[in-house]
């Protein structure tokens, strides 16, 4: 259990990437971008640790509208259920009142067991509910991430391309192209942890495949730039790898 994630140890990487967009892009929209994305983390393990376990006051109620159920269909086996069975001669004499006798109780039991499935789950699914709103925020900031690299060409700046009239400025250089790159590559995979830890604090299997999704669309997005940081350091000594 001491390999676990924890929420804090996230929040400080992210607190420390912040700091290091602030202080390369200053007035960066990325810079902006991560403090959203660190707003987010300070929550999120409120949040995984509130939806972790039930709510006291939601199962308490839960339990008592099951007891009321319960007893309701303990009040309507008495009152018409029995009457039919304790009538020997309508059922030695009518197969049709044994068959309406025994439709009765089948359907009371399937109808009581269905309502009471239902209360028992409610919990689960109002957490669920909760849980894959969170998850959704996750998914669109790693889009809104992607969005910000979108235009950062680093063939652009190898081949010195001439700009068209429509092309967006590139007035960074090869470092400063793969720097950018290299911390939208870290939000990502820190947003993917994000979503993590909402499945390590749930049991529910809806849960922890939306929390997948989400770490599976971050790694795919990263790779995506490292393949641009790999074009943006063939010309950079000092981000070549060794050899």
């Amino acid at each position: 259990m001491s390999h676990l994630l924890k929420a804090d140890k996230l929040i400080e990487t992210l607190d420390l990437l912040s700091r290091r967009i602030s202080e390369r892009f200053p007035t960066s929209g990325l810079a902006r971008l991560c403090e959203d994305v660190l707003a987010t983390a300070r929550v999120t393990g409120r949040r995984a640790r509130s939806v972790s376990g039930p709510n006291p006051a939601v199962t308490l109620g839960t339990w008592l509208i099951v007891i009321l159920a319960l007893g309701l269909g303990g009040l309507l086996v008495r009152d018409l259920v029995l009457p039919l069975f304790s009538d020997t001669a309508a059922w030695t004499s009518d197969p049709v009142e044994i068959a309406q006798a025994l439709e009765s109780v089948v359907n009371l039991v399937l109808l009581g067991g269905a309502a009471v499935w239902f209360l028992l789950t409610l919990e689960t699914r109002r957490r669920r509910a909760v849980v894959l709103a969170h998850l959704h925020e996750l998914r669109s900031l790693a889009h809104v991430v992607d969005m910000y690299q979108l235009t950062k060409d680093p063939v652009v700046i190898l081949h010195k391309v001439e700009p068209t009239p429509s092309s967006p400025k590139r007035e960074m250089s090869e470092f400063e192209l793969a720097r950018y790159l290299d911390y939208c590559s870290e939000m990502l995979a820190l947003i993917g942890k994000l979503a993590a830890l909402y499945a390590e604090t749930s049991r529910d299997a809806e849960v922890i495949a939306a929390a997948g999704d989400v770490e599976a669309l971050t790694t795919n997005l990263g790779r995506k730039i490292w393949q641009k940081i790999m074009l943006a350091g063939l010309r950079s000594p000092e981000l070549a790898p060794a050899g």
